[in-house]
């Protein structure tokens, strides 16, 4: 079986199987939210907030999701939790197309929230089960590049298959990407047995009480960085072809393409400076390309412009991102890893509802140049929280503390 390959081995077939399968289910996601807008915008005649609750309320619903789906993990077999994740999206996006006002659409996009909680918090947990103990930074970092790749091309895909065979094609394409998750998963029997610990519920008193303490403060910095990166990201996906619409770019999809290109030529790079010297010889440069291509963005009148900016800004999110994730599950110990995981994709999804809402409220008073120049703001606080815990943290501090004051 392949969850009993070599302990020492990372590239097995269930630890491929697990990354495809996450890449299917963010593939999923990214091509519908990219396309959303200009549906909702077009077919029910909705508001920059309006548009912004479609993102909203998905990831408000996978966010409390997360913390359901963590006391279910203690009760339930975590394939049925998954396979149970992966039918109601399906069955919600498919409904989709079926919608006939803002509000059902909103309550079929609660209910993918739900499903995509649920897939988003098993899978990420089932890898860090098979990854090798002393390979779990190299290993999550290989795992979490199948996000990273469906952020970016996953909203090219769904712009063209919505300008070239309509929404109903799209919703069918985005169906069809997670359905073939489950004979992936069944045909490579990548899920890993049930952990034989003792669920928290059973645990004696004091010892449920050590397992449930105080909330990890290590993880706060970490979360909030991202959450302010993951607001920029969410003026991208929510707004860039309403955007492309306003200064007559027709080809704004290619932003999410040209984005891809530097994410794989600066992720490796990243991961081993982050190994060797800390988050800050990363995390400074790379908020500065943001900031860039936000701001590059927001004068963009040419197709050279948009592409200067697509590159820039996976310069920086390429590095940034998993610079974060690497940082909040080397601070927690081992047992914890799941949880680092966890906070880090809700404060991925807490920084994209926020982002629609905010930034969906100033482009409905200002102009989407405006929105974007506003959205490189937030990185400069980014980088201005980041430059102040550096004061009083230090360069390489957590890299030494993680075994000798756990939270």
């Amino acid at each position: 079986m392949p969850h009993q390959e070599s302990a020492t081995r990372l590239w097995t077939l269930s630890f491929l199987a697990l990354t495809f399968s996450s890449f299917l289910l963010f593939l999923n996601l990214q091509m519908l939210l990219s396309s959303f807008p200009a549906y909702v915008k077009s077919e029910f005649g909705a508001s920059d907030f309006g548009v912004s609750l479609v993102t909203s309320v998905f990831a408000a619903s996978a966010i409390g999701t997360r913390f359901v789906t963590a006391a279910l993990m203690r009760k339930l077999p975590r394939s049925t939790i998954l396979f149970l994740g992966i039918a109601l999206a399906a069955l919600t996006t498919a409904l989709y197309a079926a919608a006939d006002s803002i509000g059902s659409l909103l309550v079929m996009r609660i209910g993918y929230g739900v499903g995509f909680g649920m897939a988003s918090t098993i899978i990420p947990t089932l890898v860090s089960q098979i990854i090798p103990a002393d390979r779990i930074g190299e290993g999550i970092g290989y795992f979490g590049l199948s996000s990273s790749l469906a952020m970016s091309i996953g909203p090219a895909i769904g712009m063209n298959v919505m300008k070239h065979a309509g929404f109903g094609m799209l919703v069918a394409v985005g169906t069809a990407t997670l359905l073939f998750m489950v004979p992936l998963l069944l045909m490579t029997r990548a899920i890993p047995p049930q952990p034989k610990f003792l669920a928290t519920s059973r645990m004696p008193i004091n010892d449920r009480k050590q397992a449930t303490r105080r909330f990890p403060t290590k993880l706060l910095m970490p979360a909030l960085l991202n959450a302010l990166l993951s607001i920029t990201y969410s003026g991208l996906l929510s707004f860039i072809a309403l955007f492309g619409q306003s200064v007559h770019l027709e080809q704004v999809g290619l932003f999410f393409l040209f984005n891809v290109v530097t994410i794989l030529i600066v992720r490796p790079i990243s991961g081993k400076l982050f190994d060797s010297r800390g988050p800050a010889i990363v995390l400074i440069p790379a908020a500065i390309s943001v900031m860039a291509s936000l701001t590059v963005l927001a004068h963009t009148t040419s197709m050279l412009m948009l592409i200067l900016s697509a590159l820039l800004y996976g310069l920086g999110f390429g590095a940034i991102q998993p610079t974060l994730q690497a940082w909040m599950i080397r601070v927690m110990p081992e047992e914890k890893h799941a949880e680092a995981n966890s906070m880090f994709y809700n404060s991925t999804d807490f920084g994209v509802a926020i982002g629609a809402l905010l930034l969906g409220v100033v482009s409905s008073v200002t102009s989407y140049g405006m929105m974007y120049q506003i959205a490189a703001g937030f990185m400069a606080v980014f980088l201005i929280l980041f430059l102040i815990y550096l004061r009083y943290n230090g360069v390489m501090q957590f890299t030494n503390d993680v075994e000798a004051k756990p939270d």
